[in-house]
């Protein structure tokens, strides 16, 4: 029987630990890092066309929102897996290549993450949620909307960075043209608006434990805001431009995750901008090479190494 339970939960979970532990394993086997990020997209279409289809109920928002992660899916997977084949190797795995447990783990964790981040389109699509309501709410217009100002701002934030990184000229500068002046990750903004409009979208259905949906944009939320997103990429921005003037007037106008113009965030006081624009403590690595300076006794006399600042054209 293909519906192991009223939400088809346990098949989710089943496909989803097969698919991860296949993906692993020719990428464990044959050190190949290119797959990662194909894997772990193609796993949301896979599961929300799954459910669609096992529900075989076929109402407008299971439609919709089926819809939805097949074109974010596949335009998300799509794009990774072109740059990591145009880039080669995915340094974010330079650690763990050779380490199979290590290796294992980060696969683990994909699976948990695209499970957890699955759960709204997991209930929209339970057979259940057809006859508790079919039309559409309030919340589904403004979910609809949401994603869709998210998957555009994610897709135009990349394609402007992956033509940035392609021009010869911009060699050894950071991006900042089109939407990367107003955002410091407006691909990051783009992703986390889509899942809080796909969560929105659920809450017409939603009821008792399903609520566990919410998981689904707070755990995006956690991992681009406070573990491997906006935190790992600040600090290698810091440690590669922290003596360049240019770079610090950028990084103190610039938004970290809601795209603002860079004069009206440049103005907010820094309590504002911590608590309504996101930037937090640990996206600011600038004074740990100044500090590790002043520590250390062979480098107090030394006189700061000045250099001439990059071209801003990002």
């Amino acid at each position: 029987m293909w519906i192991l339970d009223e939400n088809n939960l346990a098949i989710c979970a089943i496909v989803t630990v097969a698919m991860q532990f296949i993906f692993f394993l020719i990428a464990c086997t044959c050190k190949f890092d290119k797959v990662t990020d194909f894997a772990g997209g193609t796993n949301f279409v896979v599961l929300a066309v799954m459910t669609f289809l096992i529900a075989w109920t076929f109402s407008t928002r299971q439609i919709i929102v089926t819809v939805f992660i097949i074109v974010w899916g596949l335009r998300l997977s799509g794009y990774l897996l072109y740059r990591i084949i145009k880039i080669g190797e995915d340094n974010r795995f330079d650690d763990k290549r050779e380490n199979c447990l290590k290796f294992a783990g980060f696969w683990t964790f994909q699976a948990i993450w695209v499970f957890t981040v699955s759960l709204p389109v997991i209930f929209v699509n339970a057979p259940a949620s057809a006859v508790k309501s079919d039309y559409i709410t309030p919340q589904d217009i403004i979910g609809f909307i949401l994603f869709g100002i998210g998957l555009l701002t994610e897709t135009v934030a990349d394609l402007q960075k992956f033509s940035f990184r392609n021009d010869p000229a911009n060699k050894g500068k950071w991006c900042n043209t089109g939407l990367w002046r107003f955002s410091r990750h407006p691909n990051y903004f783009g992703e986390i608006t889509v899942w809080i409009g796909i969560f929105l979208i659920s809450t017409s259905i939603l009821e008792y434990g399903q609520w566990t949906a919410v998981l689904s944009p707070l755990f995006t939320m956690t991992i681009l805001l406070f573990l491997s997103g906006i935190p790992l990429l600040e600090q290698k921005a810091d440690e590669r431009y922290r003596t360049n003037q240019l770079y610090l007037v950028y990084k103190s106008r610039t938004s970290p995750l809601i795209l603002l113009p860079p004069p009206c965030y440049g103005a907010l006081p820094y309590c504002m901008k911590f608590v309504f624009c996101c930037e937090f403590p640990l996206y600011n690595r600038l004074d740990e090479e100044n500090q590790s300076i002043k520590n250390s006794p062979q480098k107090q006399n030394q006189q700061p190494i000045t250099e001439q600042p990059e071209t801003m054209s990002a």
